[in-house]
């Protein structure tokens, strides 16, 4: 197992992330031991659960949610000077 040390690492960081977005194994040492593998981000497709009550229980609105204080509502509004 080939293994680059963190300064070299530094030096060739973009050739580095070329060879494992093309498969290839890279490892970065520090000392001569291995301290970290480089590999390609894997963006998360799973299907997101979007269904109705979902969050049931675990999200509590206040009664008062919908309602604006008049303070902020003129704060908002630009008559607060």
């Amino acid at each position: 197992m080939p293994m680059t040390n963190v300064a070299e690492a530094k030096a060739q960081l973009s050739s580095l992330i070329e060879k494992a977005l093309a498969g290839e194994e890279v490892i970065i040492s520090k000392h001569g031991k291995p301290m970290v593998r480089l590999v390609p981000y894997e963006r998360d497709a799973s299907p997101r659960d979007m269904s109705v009550r979902i969050w049931e229980g675990e999200v509590r609105l206040a009664d008062d949610f919908d309602e604006l204080p008049a303070e902020l509502m003129t704060a908002f509004s630009g008559d607060a000077h």
